[in-house]
This record gives structure tokens, sequence and C-alpha cells, in this order.
């Protein structure tokens, strides 16, 4: 039987939502039957830490299994706004933020607050596929505002931003440090970007999930975090920040993040939660009171190993002609260019079966990640140096 009657039902957001091309390099590789070494996912090889999985266990095994607060657990909501006084110096109230399923759905919930059927949000380029995808299938446009490569250094034109924006216009998604190419905006280009906010009474999405993944000093700034938009807002700014305890504290399985907004806001994602999922699991928050609590030293050791990462990959490839690449100064991936391969879309498949390394095409992030792969550097050393190994063998014998 056809499948057009069933597709052709559905609304047209839904029929022509993409498929994943970093999903589609791993299912790939999982299908080969064979072993492999994971780059593609943004991961690392680490599980989560018994610190974490012993309170949520604890409260599993004593019931702790029922309807919960929609927007999270009190004590959860009061430890992120100590752990942002931490981190970022600023007295938020626990008001601010509410737990949803996953970093993903703290962007979906954004996204339904804020923008719908014709409305438009910039999106720098290359880009985290699932942001313009969640827009489509709330009727929105991503509009995308393709970065500048010079000198194999990502930067954002600011002028860019300006001149993309329309009547139709009500968001600009910033994400710093970027996943995928590392581009990590310093607090003046910030700083920028809000005032053309302020100026066209625009809201900002900040995406910072990666700010602990920062590897190096910002104009002074200490090197623990990169530059925030923490660093500047006012109490009346337009701006909501999306988050996940997946990547710090090595929870990717757990889908728990959570929203920053505005305390006004508190009863409108309150509604939108309740409306989606009712709520994240009392025993899986209990784990993550536990990560902002106990977790800043196994964060650090992360955000060491992954440096270590970067420059046994960097310093491999460089010793190879026909490839470029920006050392990143944030995030946890390498966005690689390959002279000879101008579209990766098929050469990610290519490459599992030569070398059994599984990597994103870069197409998967935008026309402007043409010609790129994306790996991920969050993994044991050991991989690093035989994927480092196998991959600088295999562009010696095929450029």
């Amino acid at each position: 039987m056809s499948d057009a009657p069933f597709i052709d039902a559905l609304r047209g957001a839904a029929r022509t939502t993409p498929e994943s091309g970093i999903v589609r390099v791993m299912n790939h590789a999982r299908e080969s039957g064979k072993p492999f070494i994971p780059l593609s996912a943004g991961e690392g090889h680490l599980p989560t830490p018994e610190f974490i999985c012993a309170p949520a266990h604890a409260a599993l095994t004593a019931g702790e299994t029922f309807y919960t607060y929609q927007k999270g657990l009190p004590e959860l909501r009061e430890a992120l706004s100590t752990y942002h006084k931490r981190y970022f110096d600023r007295d938020l109230p626990s008001q601010r933020f509410i737990i949803t399923g996953s970093g993903m759905q703290a962007i979906q919930l954004t996204i339904q607050a804020i923008a719908g059927e014709g409305d438009e949000v910039l999106l720098p380029t290359p880009a985290w596929p699932n942001f313009a995808a969640a827009l489509g299938v709330m009727g929105a446009k991503p509009v995308p505002v393709a970065m500048d490569l010079q000198n194999g250094v990502w930067s954002l034109d600011n002028g860019k931003l300006a001149r993309a924006i329309t009547s139709k216009t009500k968001a600009i998604f910033i994400n710093s440090p970027c996943n995928p190419t590392g581009w990590t905006a310093e607090l003046e280009q910030l700083a920028d970007i809000l005032k053309l906010a302020r100026e066209r009474d625009l809201w900002i999405i900040a995406d910072e999930v990666y700010s602990r993944f920062f590897y190096g000093e910002s104009k002074g700034r200490s090197s623990h975090r990169s530059a925030s938009f923490y660093d500047l807002i006012d109490e009346d700014d337009k701006i909501i920040f999306v988050n996940t305890f997946s990547k710090n504290w090595a929870m990717t399985g757990w889908r728990v993040g959570w929203i920053s907004a505005p305390p006004q806001l508190e009863q409108v994602f309150e509604n939108l939660v309740q409306y989606s999922t009712s709520g994240v699991s009392a025993f899986m928050q209990r784990g993550a009171v536990a990560a902002l609590n106990e977790g800043d030293d196994f964060t650090g050791q992360m955000v060491a190993n992954c440096k270590i990462g970067r420059d046994i990959l960097c310093d491999a490839l460089a010793k190879c002609s026909g490839v470029r690449f920006e050392r990143p100064r944030g995030a946890f991936y390498l966005f690689l260019g390959l002279d000879k391969y101008p579209d990766t879309s098929e050469l990610g498949l290519r490459l599992v079966d030569d070398t059994a390394l599984v990597m994103s095409p870069g197409e998967a992030f935008g026309d402007a990640g043409a010609g790129f792969l994306r790996l991920c550097f969050a993994r044991d050393h050991s991989d690093i140096h035989i994927a480092a190994e196998r991959l600088t063998n295999w562009i010696s014998t095929h450029q």
C-alpha cells in the first residue's frame, strides 16, 4: 500500500521536516554491524557520574515517581539561581528558571512563546540543524545569516544581521560558543547584538550550552567560561536563555534542560510545559540538583580533557595538505574542510566504510557548512589518537 495517502493527509510542516544528516550517518554506522569510533553525536564517552546518579536512584527507590511541579522542583530552581551567581555573578531569582524535558524542549517552548506562522527568526549559520527544523514545525521561518570564513577564522558580521531584519522578524538566535564551528563571541560583539535587538524591539534566544567549554582568555576574562549575555542584560531586556544538563555533566540521556527567562513569563512557560509534557520526572531532577551543587570539578576535568582532545586532532591535521580548519575556542567540535570534497553529504558515509569513523557532514548545518565535516573531540584520548591517525592517513591517500 502506498504511503502517499497517509503522508499527504499530514500538515505541510510535518511532511517537509528534513531528515537529520547527523542521524543519517550515525544510523549507517550502526547498521554496518562493525565497531566504529563515534565522533558524530554531541556527547562524550563518560557515563553520568555516581554523585549525580545516586540521588536520582534514591529518589526513585523512595517512590518519588508521581506528578510534580510543572515548572520544576523548587530545590532545582534554587540550585540554578545559586549556580548562576557562582558563574555569572548575577543575582537571579529562582522564578527565572523553568525545568524542561531537555535543551531541545527548552528551544521548542521558547519558539512557541515567540514565533509562529509567518514569523521570522535570524539564525547565524552554520548552525545546529534542530533549531531551524523546530521553527519550521511551528510554521515560522528560519532566516540564515551566513557567517564569514576568512583566513581560516569564522566570524559573524553584525551588519548582516541588521540587514536581514524585516517587519516579520521576531528574534535573533545566538549560539556562542557555536555548534559546529566553535566560533565564540567576544563581549563587545554580544553588546552590539543586544543593542541591535533593543533598537528593533526583537527577542534574543541565547543558546549558551557550551559556555563552560571555553579554551582560553577572552580579553582579560577568566577562562572558566565564555562571554555571555548575562554579562550585559538589564531587567527589561527581552532575552530567553536555553540550556541543558547534557553537556556539562555527561547527562545526554537524561533529557533534562532549563529555560531562563524574565520572571514575568514564569506562568506562561509553566502553562507551555503543562500542555506538552506536564513536567520532568522528580527523581531525574534530584540528580540535576546534585550536578549543579557538586559538579564543578567534574565539569572542569571534562573541559580540560576536551582541550587535550582538540589539540591532538588539530596538531595531527595541521600536517595534512588540502585541509582547512580553525582551532576552536569553544564547544567541543572541530569543523574540518577538505579542499577536494566540496560536498560531504556522501563523504560522511564513505568515511564510515573506509575508516570506521563517524563524523557529521557539514551540509547538515546549512548551506554555509557545505564542504565541511564536524568531529566531536569530547572522547577518550586513545580514541582521538586512533581517529587522528586514521583520518590523516585517509586524507593523505585521497587528496
